[in-house]
């Protein structure tokens, strides 16, 4: 007799970001973490088949509430080829962020290891992110560790 999977698995399915997950409220789900203003629809589709083009070495992963249909969870990785490491390859987390409605129910670490699992597949020798001091324990839970510190330069 089969196991019946966890409620909150079988009510968020995750999955790779489909065209169609603009009107799934993808974008607004972005403004909760950092500046993201309204993006037409001609411009989601371009860098939508941008991104697409990129293959397995840009993933973009969001959780579907499948009883709203709504996107409730995001994050990115892609993958640097490098020449260090006998030309080896690095992962990076980018935009991870989980719906305030939603945080909680380990929808965050469902997408963090996602990612890092698809970077461990593409051959990485490590994977990476930058993150507030805040969200620190949260990444320790994911089995990340400080490292160093992080430097950045806006150009707008």
């Amino acid at each position: 007799m089969m196991q019946h999977q966890n409620p909150v698995e079988d009510a968020f399915h995750i999955r790779k970001l489909e065209i169609s997950d603009k009107e799934k409220g993808f974008i607004e789900l972005l403004r909760q973490l950092t500046v993201c203003d309204s993006v037409s629809d001609e411009k989601f589709n371009e860098r939508f088949e941008e991104i697409a083009n990129y293959g397995d070495d840009h993933r973009i992963c969001v959780i579907e509430d499948v009883r709203s249909g709504k996107i409730v969870a995001t994050g990115s990785v892609f993958i640097e080829k490098k020449f260090v490491r006998n030309c080896g390859k690095a992962g990076h987390i980018e935009d991870v962020v989980v719906d305030s409605s939603a945080r909680g129910l380990q929808l965050g670490k469902r997408i963090v290891e996602y990612l890092a699992d698809h970077a461990h597949s593409m051959g990485c020798y490590k994977v990476i992110l930058d993150c507030t001091e805040e969200n620190r324990p949260f990444y320790e839970k994911c089995g990340f560790k400080k490292k160093e510190i992080q430097m950045v330069k806006y150009f707008v």
